[in-house]
């Protein structure tokens, strides 16, 4: 009989889909569907979680429902469907997005017993018209698609979804299927409570994609990387994720500009554009989609080639995700994340307002997000760890920690202190206060506990914080220590961890990342090759700046300030339209100051048969930008600066900064109806006389030591402003 059932599985996946085998636990899964089970399956982005549902519905009796988040996500799957399907309406959705005629349509279909799969949105299922209809018809089961959307400690927690449990009891009771690519164990736990299923039959696939690359890169000139990665990988399909729907703009404006086929999507965006854009990238009429988090979600295209992350997720569900979206199809797949703790600290910032438990769990799921970026451990291994996963090789050769390792350090006398705390302080604390209370910083919560008078608060004083963190993130991935489920993040000692207090053994850590520290030192000096400066060519084009500076009478910094002679030794700018498009520089000064620099680098160049990576020209956008504009035409008609930076959101800080970056870009800009305002004109002649006579440099702190404190730093600023558009620009 199971033979029987077996032959008839493979014929009809054969018949309707065209395989001849199945992918991992589709099989079995299948199997239990049929069988009538309620039926668990956490399956990895790639693996074939739709065909877990789309099968069984073909081949049982009545109408599977499918309940999904997104439209885009049901309309992708329907034309899937139907591709598969001779009968048009195999497959239908109710949502919102149909007319009156449509939904009546999908009705009679559905009565007529031509649709197996009838998708809703979570809401439209509890529209009251709904629930009638689907009294009418017999039910095979329910497929709960995205289940991790009904977790509050899931990624993209939708209350909606807490109630479809309530209407399959309304509507009538059938088996479940719940499936999801992304679920830590307390969010495997929520969901099966959630949705009263916690005897289903379970299906855990490896969360393992041995063909993707991860790597974590600092914010320095981001949309410059991007570009430069996107027109490396010419013709390849990409995504690239921002935070904001701004971001999502301006970059595909600039990849356009670039001569990238790129697209934009998010949710700002009309529906039937967003439908359009999708289309074109599954169609590859683009190769690049710029979206925000709402894209991609059960979008079928298994040649994505790399996914980029402008901005670092909210949390690591949705990091594995979106990176899942790469290499279906087992071919290459690069997942690149850009990361600055400047952002984590942004979304802090967005959680603010809303309920306290919901700020807890977000910040809970930063803390894993950073750990996960600054970490120096094989970023495979960190994953499936935080997935509940065990990752047992030592160097998995596919992700940048393991490529390039950092040096390790025997930390077996510091694993068995962590521990010995950790045991003598009990399972109520997480990784933060542990490490706290090692290196004796007092806190709160250390005073209220008296932990303030333990043993162990300073224990381990020699050695930083972020040490500590370190080596408890190892003791968890080593399996010395467990992570409470229920009280998500509170550690506690287990068996394993008592016996290596009794009979340790040596433990090889590694420190973390800095990579804030890693950006500013290579903006200070990188060591030559990989996209560093070339320090031969760098130290020439100081030398020919010092001969301009004195031959013209001005300070070399009017001319060019070093982080331009530096972009200039990574580009090899050989005309004055290339120099234009080095940081700090612009038209104005490329004109007027860049031939002597630009025949320096072309006979370099020559000399030392250079392949330049100039040959990816990066354009900016005309007009891009619009605070600089706003700005300059502001400024052409006079307009008081406390103004200028309320109509755009600036505190005067940021709008000093942004009209120096227009002034070093070579903008002349004449700004002296203000400063007659604000400033004594004795005041402005000092500070101007200190910059064209005395000064070595355009600091702000040394001419503060040297005009001492009668003037503020704002003052200096804004002469700095003046004298660098008169005299350079």
């Amino acid at each position: 009989m199971e033979k029987q059932q077996n032959n008839l599985l493979y014929d009809k996946l054969r018949e309707y889909f065209g395989f001849s085998s199945f992918k991992g636990n589709q099989e079995a899964v299948i199997g239990s569907v049929l069988a009538g089970n309620d039926t668990f399956v956490l399956m990895p982005t790639g693996g074939g979680k739709s065909l877990c549902y789309q099968l069984p519905a073909l081949m049982m009796e009545g109408v599977a429902i499918v309940i999904s988040p997104l439209i885009a996500l049901m309309k992708n799957q329907v034309d899937a469907m139907r591709a598969f399907s001779s009968e048009e309406g195999v497959a239908h959705f109710l949502n919102s997005s149909l007319t009156r005629a449509a939904v009546a349509k999908v009705k009679e279909d559905v009565l007529a017993g031509k649709t197996k799969l009838l998708y809703f949105a979570p809401e439209s299922l509890t529209k009251e018209d709904n629930v009638s209809f689907l009294h009418k018809i017999k039910i095979a089961f329910y497929a709960i698609d995205e289940a991790h959307c009904i977790s509050e400690w899931g990624h993209d927690f939708r209350p909606e979804y807490r109630r479809i449990r309530p209407i399959i009891n309304e509507i009538g009771k059938a088996p479940l299927i719940a499936l999801t690519a992304t679920a830590t164990p307390k969010v495997q736990l929520d969901i099966q409570k959630n949705l009263g299923m916690q005897n289903a039959v379970l299906f855990r696939s490896s969360f393992n994609r041995p063909n993707l690359y991860y790597e974590i890169r600092p914010k320095n000139d981001v949309s410059k990387d991007i570009i430069r990665f996107v027109k490396q990988n010419e013709g390849k399909s990409g995504i690239i994720y921002c935070l904001s729907r701004k971001k999502v703009e301006e970059l595909t404006e600039l990849l356009v500009a670039n001569g990238v086929r790129a697209l934009a999507y998010h949710a700002g965006l009309d529906t039937t554009l967003r439908a359009q854009n999708q289309d074109k990238f599954l169609m590859e009429e683009v190769d690049v989609i710029v979206a925000t988090i709402a894209f991609g979600m059960g979008i079928d295209k298994p040649d994505v080639r790399y996914v980029i992350h402008h901005d670092i997720p909210k949390s690591l569900e949705g990091y594995y995700q979106e990176t899942g979206r790469a290499g279906r199809d087992g071919g290459e797949g690069r997942c690149i994340t850009f990361y600055s703790y400047k952002d984590i600290q942004k979304l802090e910032k967005f959680m603010q307002g809303k309920p306290v438990a919901e700020q807890e769990i977000g910040k809970l799921l930063l803390l894993e997000t950073v750990s996960y970026a600054e970490s120096s451990i094989c970023r495979r291994r960190s994953l499936l760890h935080y997935f509940g996963e065990t990752y047992t090789e030592d160097n998995c050769g596919c992700c940048d920690n393991c490529l390039n390792p950092k040096p390790r350090i025997n930390a077996m006398n510091e694993t068995k202190m962590a521990l010995e705390a950790l045991a003598a302080v009990g399972d109520k604390f997480k990784i933060d206060y542990l490490a706290s209370l090692l290196v004796g910083r007092a806190n709160a919560s250390s005073k209220s506990y008296g932990h303030i008078k333990s043993e162990w608060f300073g224990a381990g004083a020699d050695q930083p914080e972020k040490f500590w963190t370190v080596v408890y993130r190892q003791v968890l991935i080593m399996g010395l220590a467990d992570k409470n489920i229920e009280n998500y993040g509170l550690l506690s000692i287990n068996e394993r961890g008592r016996e290596y207090i009794l009979n340790p053994y040596p433990v090889q850590v590694t420190l973390d990342h800095e990579y804030e520290a890693e950006a500013d030192d290579e903006a200070v000096m990188p060591s030559k090759g990989g996209g560093a400066a070339d320090e031969e060519l760098f130290s020439m084009l100081k030398e020919l700046l010092k001969k301009v500076s004195k031959r013209l009478g001005l300070p070399p910094f009017v001319i060019f300030q070093e982080p331009s002679l530096e972009d200039m030794s990574i580009q090899y700018p050989i005309t004055i339209e290339e120099m234009q498009n080095i940081s700090g520089v612009g038209a104005g000064k490329a004109k007027k100051f860049g031939q002597e620099f630009v025949d320096l680098i072309k006979r370099y160049v020559e000399d030392n048969d250079i392949v330049r990576p100039q040959d990816i020209v990066l354009k900016s956008v005309a007009g891009r930008g619009g605070n600089k504009v706003h700005i300059i035409q502001s400024i052409d008609r006079k307009i008081d600066f406390e103004e200028i930076a309320r109509s755009r959101d600036l505190d005067f800080d940021e709008l000093l900064s942004e009209i120096e970056s227009i002034v070093n870009a070579g903008t002349r800009l004449n700004i002296n109806y203000y400063l007659a305002e604000v400033m004594d004109e004795d005041k402005i002649e000092d500070i101007y006389a200190y910059f064209k006579e005395d000064a070595e440099t355009d600091s702000i702190d040394e001419a503060l030591a040297e005009l001492g404190r009668d003037y503020t730093e704002e003052e200096i600023r804004l002469v700095r402003i003046k004298f660098t558009c008169e005299q350079g620009n």
